[in-house]
């Protein structure tokens, strides 16, 4: 097991890193946005630098583009498909580590996951699971993600000092998905570092001491996980879960693997981004408090912030994709098995399409039109739930707590692909008093 994870790493990882830094130290942009500490930090100026050498620039292992036309036409066009591992790495390659490790951990990024497989795959799973996220049925969610809010924020009102992403924004939205699918809530703690984990598989260029972390921390959750099924074959819920199971077992529209690699998905995905949506969000409206006062003045403005901040600072900074065929993309020839990295979050600042773009501004007209989601069938299938937790987790947060200010200094997560804080040390101050759960169909709580 050992000799097949370090080849298995030095196959996915350990070569791609010796490439990036080799091409980052002869000044290839792309490399050093994926290498340097300081363009980890702040990647900005290093999209902003980059989207002016072309609509798609030759990087250290693939093209790049941080454009918003690029990034959107390739992933609307099925002349790409999704860039799994087996995508990347030489067809002998991946046959050799297949047989030599066939038992290795479900990976969010490895087939069957919904995230690494095209149609008929692709059609097929989000099918099962996409009533579930529909606007009307996540609306119907609101008046729970309120209540649980509010108890997040009782339980935080008696300390003038917390890290709120420990206590808060890694605690609503993995609460909400672990009952959207029927797991132990007491448990979200332990899901919490399972997804860790699982979200540093997002990132090229691993540690072997990473890659080695994140497969046990797969490999754990998976176990749970194939207990769990059985404890619901034997007693079933009224959840996605068990309905899942069912589906599995009755008509053989899911593997075993299958199963469990969308049970591990819809659960990472469930909490990963959205915390670094409220993490993300917290900061900016505590940096730009100008912002902040316009809407607690005007709360109908809060869903349009939600955009302008998935917008400007992406929870999801890069996808990728691989090329089907020889094409050409804005005028430039893309060979057939190229990779294609799209940095989503260059993207989302491209003056062509969004004016003054690095301004953070809630009223801004156009904000929806940010790729945070991704775009084409790939579509985030939370991307409902997300703008819900964010709208009702921040201005809940907000409306407590109205003089919440900076206890310290933030603390960013170490993984690229997935930009939000580690901890956010914060003073509470003043407190409000805690607001009822709104009745159905009114939007939201009062803001100050």
């Amino acid at each position: 097991m050992t000799v097949a994870r370090m080849l298995r790493w030095a196959a996915l990882h350990g070569s791609t890193r010796v490439v990036l830094r080799a091409r980052a130290w002869r000044g290839n942009l792309g490399a050093q946005l994926v290498t340097e500490p300081g363009l980890l930090r702040d990647p900005f100026p290093g999209y902003d630098r980059l989207r002016e050498q072309g609509p798609l620039v030759p990087g250290a292992v693939s093209l790049t583009t941080a454009r918003h036309d690029v990034c959107t036409t390739v992933l609307r066009s099925d002349g790409f498909g999704v860039a799994s591992p087996e995508r990347l790495v030489a067809r002998p390659i991946g046959e050799v580590l297949a047989r030599i490790d066939p038992g290795r951990p479900v990976s969010p990024i490895e087939a069957p996951s919904m995230l690494a497989v095209d149609p008929p795959d692709h059609t097929r799973f989000r099918k099962l699971v996409s009533r579930v996220f529909t606007a009307r049925a996540v609306e119907a969610l609101r008046p729970r993600v309120v209540q649980i809010a509010d108890e997040l924020l009782d339980a935080m009102a008696a300390e003038p000092v917390v890290d709120l992403v420990d206590q808060y924004a890694t605690l609503l939205p993995v609460t909400v998905i672990a009952e959207i699918l029927g797991v132990p809530v007491d448990m979200r703690r332990q899901f919490l570092r399972w997804g860790g984990g699982a979200a540093m598989t997002l990132d090229i260029g691993l540690t072997y001491r990473q890659f080695r972390q994140s497969e046990a921390d797969l490999d754990a959750l998976q176990g749970w996980l194939l207990g769990h099924f059985a404890r619901l074959r034997r007693r079933p819920g009224d959840d996605l879960l068990s309905r899942l199971v069912a589906v599995a077992d009755e008509s053989g529209e899911l593997s075993g693997r299958e199963l469990c690699s969308m049970a591990m998905l819809l659960l990472g995905a469930g909490f990963e981004t959205t915390m670094n949506l409220l993490g993300n969000g917290t900061m900016l409206l505590l940096r730009h408090p100008g912002e902040l006062e316009l809407l607690c003045a005007e709360p109908a403005h809060w869903p349009n912030a939600v955009e302008e901040i998935l917008r400007h600072d992406s929870p999801v900074q890069t996808t990728a994709r691989v090329s089907r065929r020889d094409t050409e993309v804005f005028g430039v020839a893309v060979p057939a098995d190229a990779l294609v990295v799209l940095l989503i979050g260059g993207a989302n600042r491209d003056p062509a399409m969004f004016a003054d773009p690095h301004r953070f501004d809630v009223r801004r007209p156009n904000a929806r039109e940010h790729l945070a989601f991704s775009s084409g069938i790939h579509y985030c299938l939370g991307a409902a739930l997300a703008r819900l937790e964010g709208e009702v987790g921040l201005r809940a947060l907000f409306d407590r707590f109205p003089d919440l200010e900076l206890a310290g200094t933030p603390r960013w997560r170490s993984t690229r692909t997935l930009r939000g804080y580690r901890s956010i040390p914060v003073s509470l101050g003043h407190r409000r008093g805690r607001p009822a759960v709104p009745p159905a169909g009114r939007r939201g709580v009062t803001c100050p």
